[in-house]
């Protein structure tokens, strides 16, 4: 049996497809349904439960989870913008840890999402070292005081925690403003025929911010990677390559142009609200992940990019 909080989240409900797609289901799924709309993110998978998020921890020591032999723990308040500091520790730290004790005890592969906002601006790169690592909001530092937990245990070899970098694809739908900056940009431009990229911030021109954009799919294969080699650490999950949100529109202008579809760009403002704790740059340091043996082969930006389009050209506007 396997178990994957965040379960109906974009990168959980993946997991559970790939899992589907491998023959495999029975999976017990964890989440909070307080968006129902996640429900069309699973909406054709196959699992055997569901439980709430504030159910599971009060039953993971019964009889009922005797036969589990993984855990993705991708469940977690992912807002940066959350500065409740006292909600964001118990929905990600305190529940976390709970989980790496339990696993522990009963030598279960557990599988971690951390997040490449611990490090902060990047001022001293993205290599998993703690002299890189510098939160600049609540959400990275329970994420980095997870990390250093799995550390003060001495990196037990059942548990992986991974930094994932700036993921996007199917599954998104419900993260309202924490969405990928491509599925905005693709609303934004299927409603008015406009995308709109940040001004000048950062010591950045106007769309020359950088990200290290990686396809949900990508991180999938990673974590079963893990899972399947019961590999134990801390990694990043990159694509060890920045683009630039100007390019990314760039390749979004071919696809919508290849449909005979309007797409211009605007310049706007960089908001005020994101001053201060937005990264104007990531790229994954993927040394850890080549050490372990993983192939570190990911889907080229444009494909991936195109990919996605195509599938929020397909579905349905419910589950979108």
């Amino acid at each position: 049996m396997i178990v994957v909080t965040g379960g109906f989240g974009l990168i959980g409900s993946n997991i559970i497809k790939q899992l589907n797609a491998n023959g495999y289901t029975d999976i017990i799924v964890v989440d909070n349904l307080e968006n129902g709309k996640k429900v069309f993110n699973l909406n054709s998978c196959k699992i055997v439960d569901y439980l709430d998020k504030d159910n599971f921890l009060s039953q993971l020591t019964t009889s009922r989870f005797d036969n589990v032999t993984a855990v993705f723990h991708m469940g977690a308040c992912s807002a940066t913008t959350e500065w409740n500091g006292r909600y964001v520790m118990n929905n990600n730290y305190e529940y976390t840890k709970r989980l790496i004790d339990w696993s522990i005890d009963r030598n279960i592969r557990l599988i971690c999402a951390s997040s490449a906002s611990v490090y902060g601006l990047g001022q001293k790169g993205f290599f998993v070292n703690e002299n890189c690592e510098n939160p600049i909001n609540m959400y990275a530092y329970s994420k980095l005081l997870q990390d250093n937990y799995l550390r003060h245990l001495g990196l037990p070899r059942n548990i992986s925690s991974v930094r994932f970098f700036n993921v996007f694809g199917p599954g998104e739908h419900h993260k309202g403003s924490m969405a990928s900056v491509i599925y905005h940009f693709s609303r934004q431009v299927n409603a008015n025929g406009v995308c709109q990229l940040f001004g000048d911030f950062d010591g950045y021109k106007a769309g020359e911010q950088k990200r290290d954009f990686i396809h949900v799919s990508d991180c999938v294969d990673v974590c079963l990677w893990l899972q399947k080699y019961s590999v134990g650490g801390i990694f990043n999950v990159g694509t060890s390559c920045a683009n630039s949100f100007e390019r990314v529109t760039d390749i979004m202008a071919l696809w919508y142009g290849a449909k005979g579809l309007p797409f211009k760009r605007e310049i706007i403002p960089f908001p005020a609200h994101l001053k201060g704790s937005y990264q104007s740059y990531t790229c994954a340091d993927l040394s850890g992940l080549k050490q372990a043996g993983y192939p570190c082969q990911f889907m080229p930006i444009k494909d991936s990019i195109f990919q996605y389009l195509d599938f929020l050209d397909s579905t349905y506007t419910n589950a979108q």
